[in-house]
């Protein structure tokens, strides 16, 4: 099988080291990589948002499969591109078409699917900036602390959770009438406050069949204690200890199989990951979102686990088989940490000389942030690497993590002490 890849983060370093164990792989590209995915496959330089110039190189590679990483090529209905040209149609894609892909695009989407399909998520309403009062009076209908979400994507930063009501009004009319996240915020969902723990689940799915990945829990904010701003996730671990098969069972009877149902009775065709952002609620799971691909950091745990040849499942996505295809998950527990940029998430600097990557041996080192110079490796971005670890339990996997981390620097670096310390 010929694969292009696209992304650049650490859910895509996670998946070129994974694909690249496959007995079917004949040759790896990622589109636009880094430089732990340059030690899988072939790195290229191209946007995985610009269609014309991928589809110029699907056809001059030859192609088989293209894997979509991000959500952003997937809500630009990188799917359908293929689908509707005749050359690249044969051409088969993980992930999901533009409509699909609405359940991550669109808040409201997902929401008035979960109501149409009875799928159990916190109660809500969405506003424009000419139906702001009538958010306002929604808002002192309710109780504090208020949710408030852009209905499109924001790069994980359009979530606000503010305990005042006089706050949520002010953000309110920032989002909608001052455009804070720009179009994404045109329309706001207000939603009622759901107190618990919370989990990812997966499954990978050709429209008819599903097979359920081992669930993760992440950590979104920069400071230890779960303080500090919202990050794109600072650490994961998987399995998570709480989520019992009394309560896996639950999630796969109330939420994947309505959801899975209720794509294919809404006529959407759905191939390819769905992530499910759980919150457990005195034992019963709510779904705060969707996502239409893998979540970063939680594929740096999910992926490890994972026994099975990722390319055969995803041959069965693309042929309709996955039913016929067989899923085998490591027993033991996996734990990875961030390291990030100094000043991230807010300002931070690039270009900064990792130092230690070599002296590793106990962790699986996956790339964020980062490229290639020469023989160095430099900082690219704010999440810059995680050392990922497989251990007996939690507590082992957690300490190789840290143990590994404690080898590697670059100026700046920080990393979370805590991650894992809540379930434990």
């Amino acid at each position: 099988m010929r694969v292009l890849l696209l992304g650049s983060g650490g859910r895509e370093h996670a998946l070129a080291w994974k694909m690249a164990k496959s007995s079917i792989l004949e040759e790896l590209f990622i589109a636009p990589g880094n430089a732990g995915t340059g030690q899988h496959g072939t790195n290229v330089d191209l946007s995985p948002e610009n269609f014309d110039a991928i589809r110029a190189f699907v056809i001059e590679n030859n192609i088989d499969t293209v894997v979509v990483g991000p959500e952003a090529p997937l809500v630009k209905g990188i799917a359908d591109y293929f689908a509707k040209d005749e050359t690249l149609s044969k051409v088969g894609v993980i992930g999901p078409n533009q409509k699909a892909a609405q359940l991550e695009g669109s808040k409201d989407f997902a929401k008035e699917f979960m109501k149409r399909h009875n799928i159990p998520t916190a109660k809500y309403a969405t506003f424009t900036k000419d139906t702001l009062q009538d958010g306002y009076a929604f808002l002192e209908s309710m109780k504090a602390p208020y949710v408030l979400k852009a209905d499109g994507l924001a790069a994980g930063k359009g979530v606000l959770i503010l305990d005042k009501l006089s706050n949520a009004k002010k953000e309110l009319k920032s989002m909608l009438a001052g455009a804070k996240f720009g179009d994404a915020s045109s329309r706001v969902v207000i939603e009622q406050f759901l107190s618990g723990m919370e989990l990812s689940c997966f499954v990978l799915t050709d429209g008819n069949a599903y097979k359920i990945l081992p669930e993760a829990k992440d950590y979104k904010r920069i400071g230890e204690g779960d303080t500090g701003l919202n990050t794109g996730g600072m650490g994961a671990v998987s399995p998570v200890p709480f989520a019992n098969p009394t309560f896996l069972d639950k999630v796969e009877n109330q939420v994947i199989i309505p959801t899975i149902k209720g794509l294919k009775k809404d006529g959407i065709s759905y191939k390819g990951f769905i992530f499910f952002g759980l919150i457990n609620v005195r034992n019963e799971p709510y779904v705060i979102e969707y996502n239409c691909r893998m979540g970063d950091p939680e594929t740096e745990v999910v992926i490890p686990r994972l026994r099975s040849d990722i390319l055969d499942l995803f041959e069965g996505v693309v042929t309709e088989t996955l039913s016929e295809r067989d899923v085998q998950f490591d027993e033991r527990s996996a734990s990875t940490v961030m390291m990030v940029s100094g000043g991230y998430p807010g300002s931070y600097d690039k270009g900064k000389q990792i130092y230690g990557l070599n002296a590793v041996s106990d962790s699986i080192v996956f790339h964020a942030g980062t490229q290639a110079d020469g023989p160095a490796v430099l900082t690219s971005g704010g999440r810059v690497l995680a050392a990922t670890s497989l251990g007996r339990n939690l507590e082992a996997a957690l300490k190789t993590s840290y143990d590994s981390l404690s080898k590697i620097e670059f100026e700046g670096a920080y990393y979370r002490k805590d991650i894992g310390q809540d379930v434990l």
